[in-house]
């Protein structure tokens, strides 16, 4: 653990707030949050069966400990008493994701698969813990040698899963000692990943799979994406390949991938939309996914056809590909006949089909839907472009309705978006002036995110007489996460300083949804509350960065002690934060970022205003 570097900063510490300053804060929380109390969350929509005395318990148990948390952090503030450390969990916790708990959901009722989904409205209040690494953990390799290479003991998965996971799997990766070996050349799809690609490119009428990008394929989503070989083979290409995979207590496919450096969130296909909006992606992937797209009356197929953009591909390469005689015959026979039944009622257009592989194209035109047999799926009456957040499935067409209506072959490439562009996102439409004003704000902010965190990382090599200041190196940190973005500017400016990282545009559920207009421009995101853990597993990314998301937090009936401790689990050891905020709210999470055990700092921008800067790094806490 370093203790010197951020010596070398500018740092002010700022005033104590007087007491009478802190009740009264305190105080109108207080009568903010019994105001509140009545009405109901518009954040999650629980399954109906859930006791409604299960929910209520939660929900008094969240603001009870919300208006707790603020007591003690009050009383620090006044120097009352010193709030020790929190203690390290113990090993069963290692690789801990809130919300999935198959007991607790079946005791609530939940079925049918269901019980494997995610459910933080069932959360009970485990002790207060920071999540600690395993014994063999290992800090990540840097960006691109992680993509092929990563710490066997990173990952919940031991030498025996891997090889009892099948020869496709065993030909994917290499077991050497200590490290797991991902072939650039893998065989997960008959002759390697390569050829695999090329081989879909040819199918949709390209001449290779560098041409993707000029057919308007510039995002995937990846479902149950195996260990990311798709993506990793993609990502030169400059192609986002968004894996979504359930959540898996060994071997899991999320935890892999993001080990890589690639992106990734656990999500499934069992009763709840993804928390995507409609219209979202320009692929979307489905390799040996175990899924059986016709089950539940198409359920499923008809959610993918919500995430998907006019005139995107499905791509389903069958889990009998392998499969030799009648028998394999027969089961493609029985997978075909409902699957074709299902995409002429989506107003798909099966385009190719080689091998064991099928690809179906949405339609681009919305008066399709007018001229399709009766009897067929409805079109849904809601605004497309509303909120949603683990809204249930929906039996009906989504998007016909959206101005975000617009073939992928005629969008802009790239993440510039034309002024045209930037205003058909429904009701969330961006202004030209707003958005290029944040742009040049994230511009000048990086800049000054580099300069603090150049000599913090470059502290224990000094430079030699006459050398220039060291910059950072490039691939110094791969994921990152902007847990309150609005526009994607922290992801632009980091794509035009050619850094080798990928943002998880995070957009609060009770903020404005501007999730539409980020997925439009190729990057990765989602919407999340903040008030629940997010899903991912531990020691899943280098750098956390929040601006405004502390202040927008205490309107809401959220504990800030656990937003840091699942800051802390979801980060990896030596990794960064850094949060922008109003001066009171950044000391407040000074002391947060303390029990946490952070070394962390208040930056003042010297400025004229109110804000300041945390800056904070997690410490390898080893055994």
């Amino acid at each position: 653990m370093r203790s010197s570097w951020f010596n070398k900063l500018s740092i002010i510490i700022g005033p104590r707030p007087p007491v009478n300053w802190l009740f009264l804060w305190l105080m109108s929380l207080l009568v903010l949050i019994v105001v509140l109390g009545s009405s109901s969350s518009n954040i999650v929509d629980p399954a109906p069966h859930i006791p409604v005395s299960l929910i209520y318990t939660n929900y008094r148990r969240v603001k009870e400990q919300a208006a707790v948390d603020y007591l003690e952090l009050r009383s620090v503030a006044q120097g009352v008493s010193r709030q020790r450390e929190f203690d390290l969990c113990g090993k069963e916790r290692e690789n801990f994701v809130p919300c999935y708990n198959v007991s607790a959901s079946l005791l609530a009722g939940f079925k049918d698969g269901e019980e494997f989904d995610r459910h933080c409205e069932l959360l009970v209040e485990a002790e207060r813990c920071l999540v600690r690494p395993p014994k063999e953990y290992k800090i990540p390799l840097q960006w691109p040698t992680a993509r092929d290479v990563i710490w066997s003991g990173n990952v919940k998965i031991t030498k025996n899963q891997f090889l009892s996971s099948g020869s496709m799997t065993k030909r994917l990766m290499l077991l050497e000692e200590n490290q797991i070996a991902f072939h650039s050349e893998d065989g997960l799809i008959y002759d390697g990943m390569k050829d695999y690609s090329r081989q879909l490119a040819e199918m949709i009428g390209l001449g290779s799979d560098y041409e993707l990008p000029q057919a308007g394929v510039h995002t995937i989503l990846d479902v149950n994406c195996g260990f990311g070989s798709f993506a990793a083979h993609l990502a030169p290409l400059k192609i986002m390949t968004v894996c979504i995979a359930p959540y898996e207590a060994t071997g899991s496919q999320v935890q892999l991938a993001l080990e890589r450096g690639l992106p990734a969130v656990i999500g499934n296909f069992i009763a709840r939309q993804l928390p995507y909006p409609s219209l979202s992606y320009d692929m979307v992937h489905c390799a040996q996914c175990g899924i059986i797209w016709y089950e539940k009356d198409g359920m499923f197929l008809i959610e993918v056809d919500r995430v998907l953009k006019p005139g995107g591909y499905f791509v389903l390469t069958s889990p009998t590909s392998r499969s030799q005689g009648s028998s394999s015959q027969m089961k493609r026979r029985n997978m075909l006949m409902p699957m074709e039944q299902l995409t002429q009622k989506l107003c798909w257009t099966p385009l190719a089909q080689q091998d064991e592989t099928f690809i179906w194209q949405k339609t681009a035109d919305v008066n399709c839907y007018e001229s399709r047999k009766k009897h067929a799926i409805p079109l849904c009456k809601e605004d497309d472009d509303a909120q949603s957040y683990y809204r249930p499935l929906q039996p009906c067409i989504s998007g016909t309705s959206s101005k975000r209506w617009i073939a992928i072959q005629n969008r802009s490439s790239g993440y510039e978006l034309s002024s045209a562009e930037l205003k058909m996102n429904g009701k969330y439409c961006v202004q030209p002036e707003d958005f290029f004003e944040d742009l040049q704000f994230w511009r000048s902010a990086l800049k000054n995110y580099w300069s603090l965190l150049t000599p913090l990382i470059f502290s224990d090599h000094p430079k030699r007489p006459g050398d220039e200041d060291p910059l950072p190196p490039f691939n110094m940190m791969r994921n990152v996460m902007d847990m309150s973005t609005k526009y994607g500017g922290l992801n632009t400016a980091l794509l035009e300083e050619n850094k080798s990282v990928w943002v998880m545009n995070v957009v609060p559920a009770t903020a404005s949804n501007s999730l539409p207009f980020i997925l439009d421009r190729g990057f990765a995101g989602v919407m999340h509350d903040w008030c629940e853990p997010f899903p991912t597993y531990p020691r899943t990314y280098d750098m956390l960065h929040a601006n405004g998301l502390l202040s927008h937090l205490t309107s809401e009936r959220c504990s800030l002690v656990n937003l840091f401790l699942e800051m802390d689990r979801i980060l990896r050891p030596e990794g960064w934060v850094i949060l922008s905020d109003n001066m009171g709210d950044i000391e407040m999470a000074r002391t947060l970022a303390a029990q946490v055990r952070w070394e962390a700092r208040v930056i003042d921008l010297k400025n004229g205003s109110d804000q300041r800067l945390l800056v904070c790094q997690k410490p390898f806490l080893k055994k």
